[in-house]
């Protein structure tokens, strides 16, 4: 399915209807948004939970144990069906899910190597990127280039003396993470509910699980580590990736790009509310400058909510 800004909407092969304007409803198109952030709230707590779990289970280990555990859940929730799906509906699915194991494992890899401020940096870089190259205005780039230079101070302004390895991977988590925005918002709209969430979950934790096996072995049946790692799962997989997945049904992907820009905002005051962790003047300046570039995202996309939003059928 694609959307489109058109006054029609064309259903099954020929048949065309016209479709009113949405109105803007309570809360206008901040729902979307409201998902977007919630969900970020989400999973950099559950990556300040988990941060406590690595020396327990290692980088692999965890990463493991959270789509294990977000599989098992949202398989039992969801029961999506099997049947009825085109190969076009499975190719995307499992290209879903293999963004999802790349970038968390990836993720979890840098962490290992190089400090979590930097990594999230690097990591930003990628949404950043895409919001850039698939934006059609030219005031998304006004954002994205504001919130690129919060994250940069955010990193400390340079990158001198980290491990390159480390950097490596949080930049290739950064890729991941934009073909995850991709195909997020393209199985959302080919599955009902949360059912190609559940499926692409499954896909990433069959890849990672022979890797986190041979890297953590017996620690991964721990009963305190699988309860940690179940913990990590809900919050960092199955409940912000359920809410992304809705949020991207009606969230162009560029707005949904510079929102996650808030993320090293969210790691902050994750690590201040449950690591202690102080924010310096610079620190703060670039979340002043990161929350900018986000209203400004979110006020063009509600300057946009005025045009007709209709979903069409790809053949």
């Amino acid at each position: 399915m694609s959307t489109v800004n058109t006054p029609s909407a064309t259903s099954g092969s020929s048949a065309t209807t016209p479709v009113p304007p949405r109105g803007p409803g309570r809360f206008g198109s901040l729902g979307p948004v409201g998902l977007v952030l919630a969900g970020g709230v989400s999973v950099q707590f559950g990556g300040a939970l988990a941060v406590t779990l690595m020396p327990r289970a290692g980088a692999l280990g965890v990463v493991t144990l959270r789509l294990v555990a977000a599989a098992v859940v949202l398989l039992l929730f969801c029961r999506p069906r099997l049947r009825g799906h085109s190969r076009a509906d499975w190719g995307t699915v499992i290209a879903f899910g293999i963004a999802l194991g790349g970038m968390n494992s990836l993720f979890y890899e840098a962490v290992a190597r190089i400090p979590l401020g930097p990594a999230v940096t690097l990591e930003v870089l990628g949404p950043l990127a895409l919001s850039v190259v698939s934006s059609r205005r030219l005031v998304n780039v006004v954002w994205a280039t504001l919130a690129l230079g919060g994250v940069f101070l955010l990193g400390g302004g340079g990158f001198g003396g980290l491990d390159p390895a480390g950097m490596g991977f949080a930049l290739g988590a950064g890729v991941m993470w934009a073909a995850y925005i991709v195909f997020s918002a393209r199985t959302g709209r080919r599955f009902p509910q949360a059912d190609g969430l559940a499926l692409a979950m499954a896909v990433a934790a069959l890849l990672v699980l022979p890797l986190g096996i041979a890297s953590s072995g017996g620690r991964l049946i721990v009963p305190t580590t699988v309860g940690l790692g179940a913990a990590v799962a809900v919050l960092s997989s199955v409940l912000p990736y359920t809410l992304e997945l809705l949020a991207l049904r009606d969230l162009p992907a560029a707005t949904f790009a510079i929102l996650m820009s808030l993320d090293p905002a969210l790691a902050a005051t994750a690590g201040l509310l449950i690591l202690g962790q102080s924010l310096s003047a610079t620190e703060a300046a670039a979340i002043a400058l990161v929350i900018a570039a986000s209203i400004g995202a979110v006020r063009t996309q509600v300057g946009s909510s005025s045009k007709t939003t209709v979903t069409t059928l790809d053949a």
